[in-house]
Protein backbone atom coordinates (compact mmCIF):
# COMPACT_ATOMS: atom_id res chain seq x y z
CA UNK A 1 0.00 0.00 0.00
CA UNK A 2 2.92 2.14 0.74
CA UNK A 3 4.44 1.86 -2.39
CA UNK A 4 1.03 2.35 -4.19
CA UNK A 5 0.16 5.81 -2.24
CA UNK A 6 3.99 6.76 -3.29
CA UNK A 7 3.26 6.53 -6.77
CA UNK A 8 0.36 8.37 -6.59
CA UNK A 9 2.06 11.43 -5.03
CA UNK A 10 4.49 11.35 -7.92
CA UNK A 11 4.07 14.72 -10.56
CA UNK A 12 4.46 14.69 -13.94
CA UNK A 13 6.28 16.53 -16.57
CA UNK A 14 5.42 17.30 -20.49
CA UNK A 15 7.74 16.18 -22.58
CA UNK A 16 6.60 19.03 -25.18
CA UNK A 17 4.55 15.89 -27.11
CA UNK A 18 1.45 14.26 -26.25
CA UNK A 19 2.42 10.97 -27.73
CA UNK A 20 5.46 10.74 -25.61
CA UNK A 21 3.90 11.46 -22.60
CA UNK A 22 1.74 9.23 -23.48
CA UNK A 23 4.43 6.52 -23.78
CA UNK A 24 5.57 7.44 -20.35
CA UNK A 25 2.04 7.42 -18.58
CA UNK A 26 1.72 11.08 -18.41
CA UNK A 27 5.24 12.50 -19.33
CA UNK A 28 8.25 12.45 -17.21
CA UNK A 29 7.80 11.41 -13.64
CA UNK A 30 9.16 12.83 -10.30
CA UNK A 31 10.99 10.45 -7.49
CA UNK A 32 12.49 8.12 -10.22
CA UNK A 33 15.41 8.05 -12.76
CA UNK A 34 14.35 8.58 -16.29
CA UNK A 35 17.09 7.21 -18.89
CA UNK A 36 17.26 8.42 -22.51
CA UNK A 37 19.14 6.60 -24.91
CA UNK A 38 20.61 6.22 -27.84
CA UNK A 39 22.88 7.09 -30.69
CA UNK A 40 24.07 10.14 -31.85
CA UNK A 41 21.20 12.91 -33.11
CA UNK A 42 18.65 10.54 -32.08
CA UNK A 43 17.47 13.46 -29.42
CA UNK A 44 18.95 12.92 -26.03
CA UNK A 45 20.12 16.77 -25.56
CA UNK A 46 17.04 18.19 -27.29
CA UNK A 47 14.53 16.32 -24.69
CA UNK A 48 16.85 17.42 -21.71
CA UNK A 49 16.64 20.98 -22.65
CA UNK A 50 12.66 20.65 -23.14
CA UNK A 51 12.49 19.15 -19.41
CA UNK A 52 15.09 22.17 -18.19
CA UNK A 53 12.13 24.58 -19.77
CA UNK A 54 9.02 22.68 -19.39
CA UNK A 55 9.38 21.90 -15.56
CA UNK A 56 8.72 25.84 -14.89
CA UNK A 57 5.78 25.96 -16.73
CA UNK A 58 2.44 25.83 -14.74
CA UNK A 59 1.09 22.57 -13.45
CA UNK A 60 -1.88 23.23 -15.56
CA UNK A 61 0.54 23.10 -18.67
CA UNK A 62 2.19 20.32 -17.37
CA UNK A 63 5.16 21.75 -15.59
CA UNK A 64 5.91 22.35 -11.96
CA UNK A 65 6.22 25.81 -11.68
CA UNK A 66 10.27 24.73 -10.64
CA UNK A 67 13.85 25.37 -11.65
CA UNK A 68 15.91 23.00 -13.03
CA UNK A 69 19.73 21.69 -12.96
CA UNK A 70 21.61 20.90 -16.06
CA UNK A 71 25.03 18.94 -15.08
CA UNK A 72 26.77 19.31 -18.25
CA UNK A 73 29.50 16.50 -19.36
CA UNK A 74 30.40 16.70 -23.37
CA UNK A 75 29.71 20.81 -23.77
CA UNK A 76 26.38 19.47 -25.46
CA UNK A 77 24.11 22.61 -23.44
CA UNK A 78 22.81 25.38 -25.71
CA UNK A 79 21.57 28.52 -24.47
CA UNK A 80 19.81 29.89 -27.90
CA UNK A 81 18.11 26.63 -27.71
CA UNK A 82 16.28 27.05 -24.15
CA UNK A 83 15.95 30.74 -25.70
CA UNK A 84 13.85 29.38 -29.03
CA UNK A 85 12.20 26.86 -26.39
CA UNK A 86 10.91 29.43 -24.10
CA UNK A 87 9.52 32.16 -26.57
CA UNK A 88 7.83 28.90 -28.45
CA UNK A 89 5.74 28.52 -25.30
CA UNK A 90 5.17 32.04 -24.14
CA UNK A 91 7.87 32.79 -21.54
CA UNK A 92 10.28 34.94 -20.88
CA UNK A 93 13.42 33.45 -21.90
CA UNK A 94 15.72 35.55 -19.76
CA UNK A 95 13.27 34.29 -16.77
CA UNK A 96 13.87 30.73 -18.02
CA UNK A 97 17.55 30.64 -17.93
CA UNK A 98 17.89 32.14 -14.66
CA UNK A 99 15.58 29.18 -13.51
CA UNK A 100 18.36 26.85 -14.97
CA UNK A 101 21.57 26.23 -13.24
CA UNK A 102 23.75 24.97 -15.45
CA UNK A 103 27.07 23.23 -14.00
CA UNK A 104 30.14 21.80 -16.92
CA UNK A 105 31.38 19.01 -14.65
CA UNK A 106 34.88 17.88 -16.27
CA UNK A 107 35.69 14.48 -14.60
CA UNK A 108 33.77 11.69 -13.41
CA UNK A 109 34.15 12.56 -9.37
CA UNK A 110 33.68 16.27 -10.11
CA UNK A 111 30.07 14.85 -11.67
CA UNK A 112 29.43 12.78 -8.27
CA UNK A 113 30.49 16.16 -6.28
CA UNK A 114 28.14 18.34 -7.90
CA UNK A 115 25.49 15.69 -7.25
CA UNK A 116 26.30 15.86 -3.55
CA UNK A 117 26.57 19.27 -3.62
CA UNK A 118 23.04 19.02 -4.64
CA UNK A 119 21.12 17.75 -1.63
CA UNK A 120 21.83 21.12 0.14
CA UNK A 121 21.19 23.50 -2.78
CA UNK A 122 17.45 21.58 -3.10
CA UNK A 123 16.86 21.86 0.26
CA UNK A 124 16.85 25.44 -0.43
CA UNK A 125 15.67 25.99 -3.63
CA UNK A 126 12.36 25.04 -5.67
CA UNK A 127 14.71 22.60 -7.70
CA UNK A 128 12.13 19.46 -9.74
CA UNK A 129 14.49 18.39 -12.39
CA UNK A 130 18.10 17.17 -12.41
CA UNK A 131 19.71 15.88 -15.56
CA UNK A 132 23.12 14.99 -16.41
CA UNK A 133 23.52 14.83 -20.00
CA UNK A 134 25.42 12.35 -20.36
CA UNK A 135 25.70 9.76 -17.36
CA UNK A 136 28.41 7.65 -18.72
CA UNK A 137 30.76 9.58 -20.67
CA UNK A 138 33.32 10.38 -18.16
CA UNK A 139 32.96 7.20 -16.74
CA UNK A 140 33.91 5.11 -19.94
CA UNK A 141 36.75 8.00 -21.20
CA UNK A 142 38.33 7.79 -17.09
CA UNK A 143 37.69 3.91 -16.70
CA UNK A 144 38.49 2.02 -19.45
CA UNK A 145 39.41 -1.45 -20.91
CA UNK A 146 38.33 -4.95 -18.97
CA UNK A 147 40.72 -4.00 -16.14
CA UNK A 148 38.72 -1.19 -14.94
CA UNK A 149 35.39 -2.54 -15.30
CA UNK A 150 34.61 -3.17 -11.28
CA UNK A 151 35.97 0.20 -10.46
CA UNK A 152 33.76 1.95 -13.14
CA UNK A 153 30.34 0.37 -12.55
CA UNK A 154 30.98 0.37 -8.73
CA UNK A 155 31.49 4.05 -9.16
CA UNK A 156 28.42 4.00 -11.62
CA UNK A 157 26.16 2.61 -9.31
CA UNK A 158 27.07 4.76 -6.33
CA UNK A 159 26.28 8.15 -8.52
CA UNK A 160 22.73 6.23 -9.32
CA UNK A 161 21.89 5.81 -6.10
CA UNK A 162 22.90 9.52 -5.59
CA UNK A 163 20.34 10.59 -8.10
CA UNK A 164 17.57 8.13 -7.43
CA UNK A 165 18.11 9.50 -3.43
CA UNK A 166 17.71 12.91 -4.58
CA UNK A 167 14.77 12.37 -6.50
CA UNK A 168 13.17 10.09 -3.58
CA UNK A 169 13.76 13.23 -1.20
CA UNK A 170 12.86 16.20 -3.12
CA UNK A 171 10.45 15.32 -5.16
CA UNK A 172 12.55 15.28 -8.14
CA UNK A 173 13.17 14.01 -11.42
CA UNK A 174 16.41 12.74 -12.48
CA UNK A 175 17.09 12.83 -16.12
CA UNK A 176 19.78 11.10 -17.44
CA UNK A 177 20.99 10.16 -21.17
CA UNK A 178 23.49 7.44 -22.53
CA UNK A 179 25.10 6.58 -25.41
CA UNK A 180 24.82 2.89 -27.09
CA UNK A 181 27.56 0.71 -28.36
CA UNK A 182 27.20 -2.51 -30.82
CA UNK A 183 27.27 -5.63 -29.76
CA UNK A 184 28.50 -7.41 -32.48
CA UNK A 185 27.50 -10.61 -30.68
CA UNK A 186 23.67 -9.77 -31.21
CA UNK A 187 22.26 -11.56 -34.35
CA UNK A 188 18.59 -11.28 -33.03
CA UNK A 189 17.26 -7.53 -31.92
CA UNK A 190 18.82 -4.71 -31.66
CA UNK A 191 22.38 -5.13 -31.74
CA UNK A 192 23.07 -1.73 -29.96
CA UNK A 193 22.89 -1.57 -25.88
CA UNK A 194 23.03 1.11 -23.66
CA UNK A 195 26.90 1.69 -22.13
CA UNK A 196 27.22 0.59 -18.63
CA UNK A 197 25.86 -2.61 -18.25
CA UNK A 198 23.60 -4.14 -15.89
CA UNK A 199 24.34 -1.42 -13.64
CA UNK A 200 22.67 1.40 -15.26
CA UNK A 201 20.28 -1.19 -16.61
CA UNK A 202 18.81 -1.98 -12.69
CA UNK A 203 19.02 1.21 -11.96
CA UNK A 204 16.67 3.45 -13.52
CA UNK A 205 13.11 3.61 -12.81
CA UNK A 206 12.25 4.08 -16.71
CA UNK A 207 13.84 3.28 -19.60
CA UNK A 208 13.63 4.88 -22.91
CA UNK A 209 15.45 4.12 -26.32
CA UNK A 210 15.52 6.49 -29.05
CA UNK A 211 16.17 5.97 -32.74
CA UNK A 212 16.08 7.98 -35.74
CA UNK A 213 13.42 7.54 -38.47
CA UNK A 214 12.98 10.10 -41.61
CA UNK A 215 13.42 13.55 -41.12
CA UNK A 216 12.81 15.47 -37.84
CA UNK A 217 11.19 12.38 -36.31
CA UNK A 218 12.08 10.00 -33.78
CA UNK A 219 11.51 6.66 -32.61
CA UNK A 220 11.10 6.53 -28.79
CA UNK A 221 10.37 3.01 -26.85
CA UNK A 222 9.99 1.99 -23.79
CA UNK A 223 12.03 -0.85 -22.91
CA UNK A 224 11.95 -1.13 -19.38
CA UNK A 225 9.66 0.34 -16.44
CA UNK A 226 8.10 -1.27 -13.86
CA UNK A 227 4.87 0.37 -13.99
CA UNK A 228 4.45 1.21 -17.67
CA UNK A 229 3.94 -1.61 -20.55
CA UNK A 230 6.78 -1.52 -23.07
CA UNK A 231 5.60 0.06 -26.74
CA UNK A 232 6.79 2.75 -28.91
CA UNK A 233 6.08 6.16 -30.54
CA UNK A 234 6.97 8.63 -33.11
CA UNK A 235 7.97 12.63 -31.80
CA UNK A 236 9.44 15.06 -33.71
CA UNK A 237 12.28 17.51 -33.02
CA UNK A 238 11.02 20.99 -34.37
CA UNK A 239 12.86 24.15 -34.16
CA UNK A 240 9.39 25.19 -31.40
CA UNK A 241 11.27 22.32 -29.32
CA UNK A 242 9.93 18.70 -28.69
CA UNK A 243 6.10 17.95 -30.26
CA UNK A 244 3.83 15.85 -31.74
CA UNK A 245 4.76 14.99 -35.25
CA UNK A 246 2.48 14.99 -38.03
CA UNK A 247 1.08 12.53 -40.17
Amino acid sequence: MEVKRERFKAKKITTGSKSLDELLGGGVETKTITEFFGEYGTGKTQICHQLAVNVQLPEDKGGLEAKAVYIDTEGTFRWERIDQMSRALGLDPDKVMENIYWIRAINSHHQMAVVEKLFDMMARDNIRVVIVDSLTGHFRAEFPGRENLALRQQLLNRHLHQLMRLAEIYDAAAIVTNQVMARPDMFFGDPTAAVGGHVVGHAPGVRVQLRKSRGNKRIARVVDAPHIPEGETVFAITEYGIRDSEG
